[in-house]
């Protein structure tokens, strides 16, 4: 699955985490400087939930990569339990940022989108 990739090799998810964490500051700005800081502070944590559901996946990437011993059944209840893992941090992260943090929602799901639009930035290499 991941054969001839080096442990500290550039894979996709890896660029992807990394656009997004660059698209943190000037989203956020963005966000202000179009509305109020409210807004900016909803499009930055938006796009802090959408960074911690890449590191996630990059975390489970780069344990697989450690196991080249590995056979396909263990890497595919992997990728099962990275996708429920990605789904409760997605859902946990942005309850406590409507919820507990009181952010506008829609801010927040477009900062998520913005980020989420890296994966576009990786396909592209």
């Amino acid at each position: 699955m991941f054969s001839g990739m080096r442990p500290g090799s550039n894979t996709g998810i890896r660029r992807v985490a990394w656009t997004q964490a660059v698209l943190l500051l000037p989203g956020a700005l963005a966000g202000v400087v179009l509305e109020n800081v409210e807004t900016g502070m909803a499009v930055g944590y938006g796009i802090l939930v959408a960074l911690s559901t890449s590191l996630v996946l990059w975390r489970r990437e780069r344990q697989a990569m450690r196991h080249p011993e590995w056979d396909q059944h263990r890497l595919f209840r992997l990728f099962i339990l990275t996708g429920f893992e990605r789904l409760v941090v997605l859902v946990a992260l942005l309850a406590i940022g409507m919820a507990i943090l009181r952010l506008s929602p829609l801010p927040q799901l477009l900062g998520l989108l913005l980020a989420q639009l890296a994966w576009l930035a990786a396909a592209r290499r």
